[in-house]
């Protein structure tokens, strides 16, 4: 089990360097910070929470703040990681250490992340200690996979759900840490870092680090921002676009390959594929948006969307679904260019 701080020495990941420190720090997460702020000002205060998100939604930093406002010093805040720590000796050793009294604080706080990868055995003991709770112990529960926590240790938790952070939270996000850290960045890269994310600060930040660190300048532009992650020049996803309006297969293959050989991703381009479609049944359909995709895309950008929306009838909701079903399959893919054409065949052919 982990115990104290990070060695301030080392050089940061951005994901702690800039890890909110209080409840006013914390991005996206305004119902949950509100209830947990709401009990530390009543001083009721559960034994046992259960925080259940997605990767990179600030679970593990919520559970830090919440022991700092209850003014928990760093020696008794004691970190898990159940993916590798998930047997019943390790939680046997946890049970020892909660009989005793913490060092310098009101509580000792223990926060054990994956928590759902406790085998069978680990639950069964943990759960007697959530039974019966010392007075001066906390637990925080932390999983990306709340199904399969046992429903026997759920009833005994208070539950949050940590949602993924919304598209301008992220690109917010990037934008204030990047001027912090002394880079120029345009919106239309920070959009681009937003989007490969995929509703993860933590990743947000890990692919903003690696830009920044390929930057010979800290002048940020879009295509050294596609050249890390591996995204196409906005242009082939257009040329791309267009093709799918036309019907052309032939095109639209002939695109996706030269911009994969290239070196784009295939999933990347697949994304940012979806993302345009997307737009263009929002604006035909929901023209009143169009304010809210002005600070998505460039201006360029959003004219050529607009027309698809208008002409481009062969751009519908049956090829969105086709397109988004070849993104969510191409992880399990031999070859991942293969679910978008299949997508491709089955919408045009």
């Amino acid at each position: 089990m982990k115990k104290g701080s990070i060695d301030e020495r080392a050089p940061m990941a951005l994901y702690r360097k800039y890890r909110p420190h209080t409840f006013a720090d914390v991005r996206g997460q305004a119902e949950v910070v509100s209830v947990l702020e709401a009990a530390v000002k009543s001083g009721k205060i559960a034994h046992a929470y259960l925080f259940a998100g997605g990767r990179g939604t600030g679970k593990t930093s919520m559970a830090r703040i919440l022991a700092r406002s209850l003014n928990t010093d760093e020696q008794d805040i004691y970190e898990m990681d159940a993916a590798s720590n998930r047997g019943i000796d390790e939680i046997r050793e946890l049970r020892d250490g909660v009989s005793t009294l913490p060092f310098n604080s009101k509580y000792k706080f223990y926060i054990i992340d994956e928590a759902h990868a406790l085998t069978r055995d680990a639950w069964g003991a943990l759960l007697k200690t959530l039974e019966e709770p010392p007075a001066h112990v906390i637990f925080v529960l932390a999983t990306t996979e709340l199904d399969r926590v046992p429903d026997t240790i759920t009833s005994r938790c208070q539950t949050f759900s940590f949602k993924k952070p919304s598209h301008e939270t992220l690109k917010k996000m990037v934008l204030d840490i990047a001027k912090k850290e002394g880079a120029a960045l345009a919106p239309a890269g920070a959009e681009l870092i937003a989007l490969m994310g995929e509703g993860s600060f933590r990743d947000v930040q890990g692919i903003l680090q690696k830009v920044l660190t390929v930057s010979k300048d800290n002048k940020l532009t879009e295509k050294e921002i596609g050249s890390v992650v591996g995204a196409p020049r906005g242009a082939l996803v257009n040329s791309f676009l267009k093709s799918l309006a036309e019907k052309n297969i032939e095109a639209a293959l002939d695109v996706f390959h030269k911009a994969t050989s290239g070196g784009s991703e295939p999933k990347v381009f697949a994304l940012l594929a979806v993302t345009k479609v997307r737009a263009v049944l929002l604006l035909r359909f929901a023209p009143k948006l169009k304010e809210e995709l002005e600070g998505q895309f460039g201006g360029d950008d959003l004219a050529f969307l607009q027309n698809l929306s208008k002409t481009g009838l062969a751009i519908n909701a049956a090829l969105l679904a086709e397109l988004l079903t070849a993104l969510i399959e191409m992880n399990r893919a031999p070859l991942p260019q293969i679910p978008l054409e299949l997508a491709l065949y089955r919408a045009l052919g």
